[in-house]
């Protein structure tokens, strides 16, 4: 903990960190000028004294080591320099070598990996080269090598720091990249369930209440002089709200977590539903007909499809009953039309405002339709007929995204089925 304490504080104060580095190289160097390397069991201290100017020399390198991160180029320059003067003056390269080797760590730590081979080469080429004519030692000496190896081994680890700092950054990015991603994908998520939700719940209630309005107000005209025709049409308004109520109660399920025991488990509606909607219609005065379904629309439509066929009749008949006037006739064909599916519902109302199934008066309903549509990948069109009336046509791709990928999941473990043979049971 303590050497973590440590570590954060010299990374927020790095100038410190450097000035603290700089007076342990400088020990280093003093110390070692005072050192006579070539004893018979080591260095020997007290035998050797260096002169003013070796001193000053090295005090100059290590202050000159304060500045290695805000110009590591013109530092290592800097302590090059002086470690040169110090060997032309006939000193051990030892103690002085110190500085430029901490120098070109730093250049390899913060530059790239080209500059760190021109610069590390040309640094241990020079001072190797000046050690080795112009040192009070031979040319082969200890001391000679060990430049050599010490500014090899400087750039070697700034280069091995720099490129460990690189990978962990990347995958630092990387992560912050998923991050985001993931974010993102969630708040997409989200708004797409919302949409969803708010169309049924638009298609819910626009329909039932449609037809409550219309039965309450044929009750209330007929309630004084015909009582059995009022009494019908409260029927009808009990059961148009008992349906309404059910699909919102199906529709909040969708809200409730996952494994809610009150969540409610009925499937979707679906074309299977499709006589019992025409019902409602028929019963709220809307004479509507509907063309002999195709066989291979009875066969049975992806949940998807089948949804949004049910949703775009009922929002059209919806919008015919409220705009295309009292005299309105409709009619509803679903149709297989090679790879899609065609919903077409068509009127020959005459009334204004919304215009008729397509209810394009600034309402939900038209849009609600063509986004439910586009995101199974179709198209929806509504816009009058010639002759008078209005006209729907939802064209809803059977292979939706969600069939392709299932029917290919299938097609995948068939095919390893197929690969492993018999099982264990057959042989």
């Amino acid at each position: 903990m303590t050497f973590a304490r440590i570590h954060g504080w010299l990374r927020a104060h790095p100038l410190a960190g450097d000035a603290a580095l700089a007076g342990v190289v400088l020990v280093c160097m003093v110390v070692g000028s005072f050192a006579d390397p070539h004893g018979s069991n080591g260095p020997v201290f007290g035998t050797r004294t260096p002169s003013a100017t070796a001193l000053v020399l090295a005090v100059l390198g290590a202050v000159s080591l304060v500045l290695r991160r805000r110009n590591p180029l013109g530092v290592l320059g800097l302590t090059g320099g002086i470690t040169v003067a110090d060997l032309l003056a006939g000193n051990s390269p030892a103690p002085i070598a110190i500085a430029p080797v901490v120098a070109l760590y730093t250049v390899a730590a913060h530059t790239d990996r080209a500059t760190t081979y021109r610069v590390g080469i040309t640094t241990m080429a020079v001072l190797t080269a000046t050690a080795m004519f112009f040192g009070d030692a031979p040319w082969y000496a200890q001391e000679n090598v060990a430049v050599l190896a010490w500014t090899g081994l400087a750039a070697t680890a700034g280069d091995a720091v720099r490129s460990r700092r690189a990978i962990v950054e990347s995958i630092r990015e990387r992560a912050e990249r998923a991050e985001r991603t993931r974010e993102e994908e969630a708040r997409r998520r989200v708004a797409e369930e919302r949409l969803r939700i708010a169309r049924d719940l638009h298609d819910v209630v626009a329909h039932h209440i449609a037809l409550v309005n219309v039965q309450a107000g044929v009750a209330a005209h007929v309630m004084d002089k015909r009582p059995d025709q009022a009494k019908e049409a409260l029927a009808h308004v009990r059961e148009a709200s008992r349906s309404a109520l059910n699909e919102l109660r199906a529709t909040v399920g969708l809200l409730r977590q996952s494994g809610d025991p009150e969540a409610p488990t009925e499937p979707a509606p679906g074309l299977a539903l499709l006589d019992d909607l025409l019902g409602g219609f028929r019963r709220a005065g809307l004479p509507v007909e509907l063309a002999p379904l195709d066989p291979a629309v009875r066969a049975g439509l992806p949940a998807a499809v089948d949804l949004a066929a049910y949703r775009v009749i009922q929002e059209a008949l919806t919008n015919v009953r409220k705009h295309a006037g009292p005299d309105a006739k409709a009619e509803v064909s679903v149709v297989r039309v090679g790879p899609n599916t065609e919903v077409t519902v068509i009127d020959n109302g005459t009334g204004k405002g919304d215009g008729g199934a397509g209810g394009g008066g600034g309402g939900h309903g038209l849009l609600g339709m063509r986004e439910r549509v586009s995101a199974l990948g179709g198209t929806c069109t509504a816009g009058p007929r010639y002759g008078g009336g209005f006209r729907v046509q939802a064209i809803l791709p059977v292979k939706t995204a969600d069939t392709a990928r299932t029917a290919r999941t299938r097609k995948e473990a068939d095919a390893v089925r197929a690969a492993e043979g018999p099982g264990e049971g057959s042989a």
